[in-house]
């Protein structure tokens, strides 16, 4: 997508009243949360972006689960911040747009993002800013619903253009293109199970590496 595509951040501020529903979470997040958390296990990093962090779920599980030393939740809606910020003083909170990260070069062990990447609007240029703050041999982690069929993500987001809030889910071929394109080995992607969605709108979690 375009950057005229974007969302609109109003949209994630009034979804942040809603969006640590235990319902929803159960249906849609956790899922998701806890394949990510699986796939850290066997190669704990230090530093740690959770892009996309939302209300930050996943961000404090990453601290207090994964004994995490550092992270760091970034979202560009304050919304979604200021639900997050409550009461986790030990995690940095950034507000930032996925195409232009402002951290240094090398920043990070490891990236995660769950559930965000199809509303960013320029998804080749979030991936090269992903790879410019990995350290060598970082990992990404970008875990959301991949469709088996072109058609299916072309249709969503004509839709979703629609109603004034475009997204782009990619086929898990199309994504495996844009982050080898972005300079990243991809070393796994694996379709996830959820309840309800999951049999038709398949979340796909895919980890690359920078070399």
């Amino acid at each position: 997508m375009s950057e005229p595509d974007k969302a609109k951040s109003w949209f994630f501020d009034a979804w942040s009243h809603f969006y640590d529903e235990a319902v929803i979470q159960r249906i849609v997040y956790r899922p998701v949360h806890d394949a990510v958390l699986e796939e850290l296990q066997g190669e704990q990093p230090a530093r740690v972006l959770d892009l996309g962090c939302g209300t930050g779920l996943l961000t404090e599980r990453l601290r207090r689960e994964a004994g995490i030393a550092s992270v760091t939740g970034a979202d560009f809606s304050a919304g979604m911040l200021k639900q997050a910020s409550r009461g986790r003083l030990d995690i940095a909170w950034v507000r930032a747009s996925a195409l232009a990260l402002p951290f240094a070069d090398a920043s990070f062990d490891a990236i995660t993002s769950t559930e965000a990447f199809h509303w960013f609007p320029d998804q080749a240029a979030a991936l090269r800013e992903c790879r410019r703050v990995l350290a060598p041999g970082g990992r990404l982690l970008i875990a959301f619903v991949n469709p088996d069929f072109e058609a299916i993500g072309d249709a969503t987001l004509l839709l979703s253009r629609l109603a004034g809030q475009p997204f782009y889910w990619p086929t898990p071929e199309r994504m495996r293109s844009m982050l080898e394109a972005a300079g990243l080995t991809v070393l796994v992607q694996r379709r996830l199970s959820r309840p309800v969605s999951g049999w038709l709108l398949p979340p796909v979690l895919s980890v690359a590496r920078k070399a």
